[in-house]
């Protein structure tokens, strides 16, 4: 009898879940709303009707399913399948693992959102061909994930691979982490969006007007298209973007040389206009060059999928 997986994300607005097979092919998905103001068995119940669904309309029996992987976003136990703090669902000690696997009686793991992706990414992605690989969200903040020969690196009691909170500013922008100067405050989404408002200011003739009339339809996309229109205010807020995520990204090269750094979140949708230079910074500035030991630099493959994959991959 062939067997399957069911992945979970759990996000503060909606929960998406998959049925796949070993492959990482998903027979069948789908997305129900969070509802995070409502206690944790309540959301639990509802996962555990949505794992119901999927395997109907797969046509498989839950018998045939090895276990649940799930991805939360948060301080994660995976040991014991607790969301010790999540802000963006406002769980604390929540043991969302336990709760769920005595609803359908099937082993549930549990890892940060982050940790899923990566391992999405490195088992099914664009890091399938690489023992050692570095994954990196760029969004509203700047999440990643370590998998060395294979395996997912959490740290001591899940709390590490915060990529993001790695200070590459002493003293600069000040980060939602309570920091000042770390990689996520310059390399996030958020951050790019940030220096672009910066730069209209300091610019009204910019072309960078044309794209975005009023500050708040600013996007991490409005320098870049500025900048392929020739605008040099638009050039410098990407080459110091750039720069940023370039140096935080050699850093964590230098520490852990995996064989190759993915690139996740909407930013990268700009592909090569950030990827050739992004890629001309890390080969120049890694320790000891690209002869020896080289690194690439690739964009994620999987999409919103990503985090799904490596939730079931966790029970492979």
């Amino acid at each position: 009898m062939e067997q399957y997986y069911i992945g979970v994300d759990i996000g503060g607005t909606f929960i998406k879940a998959g049925v796949c097979n070993g492959q990482g092919k998903i027979l069948a998905k789908s997305a129900i709303p969070t509802g995070k103001e409502r206690p944790y068995r309540a959301i639990a119940e509802d996962m555990a009707k949505q794992i119901y669904a999927l395997c109907e309309e797969a046509k498989i029996s839950l018998s045939s399913v090895v276990g649940v992987g799930a991805g939360s976003p948060g301080n994660i136990d995976s040991a014991t399948g607790t969301v010790i703090y999540s802000p963006n669902i406002r769980w604390d000690n929540v043991p969302i693992g336990a709760c769920l696997s005595e609803l359908i009686g099937k082993p549930v793991r549990l890892t940060n959102d982050a940790n899923a992706a990566a391992l999405g990414e490195a088992r099914f992605g664009a890091g399938k061909k690489y023992s050692d690989s570095l994954f990196i969200t760029l969004g509203t903040g700047v999440g990643g994930g370590i998998v060395i020969g294979g395996k997912l690196f959490e740290g001591f009691r899940s709390a590490g691979a915060e990529v993001g909170h790695t200070v590459i500013h002493v003293g600069g922008e000040p980060c939602a982490c309570g920091r000042s100067g770390c990689f996520e405050a310059y390399a996030s989404a958020t951050a790019l969006i940030r220096e672009t408002k910066k730069a209209m200011e300091r610019a009204p003739q910019s072309l960078m007007w044309k794209y975005a009339p009023t500050s708040d339809e600013v996007t991490g996309k409005t320098a870049f298209d500025a900048a392929q229109a020739g605008d040099l205010a638009a050039q410098a807020v990407i080459d110091s973007y750039i720069l940023h995520l370039g140096e935080g990204i050699v850093n964590l090269i230098n520490i852990l040389r995996p064989e190759v750094v993915i690139l996740g979140g909407g930013v990268c949708a700009q592909g090569d206009a950030l990827l050739v230079p992004l890629r001309k910074h890390v080969e120049k500035y890694s320790y000891g060059g690209m002869q020896h030991a080289p690194v690439l630099v690739e964009i994620a493959s999987l999409g919103n999928d990503a985090g799904l994959l490596g939730a079931a991959a966790l029970l492979m």
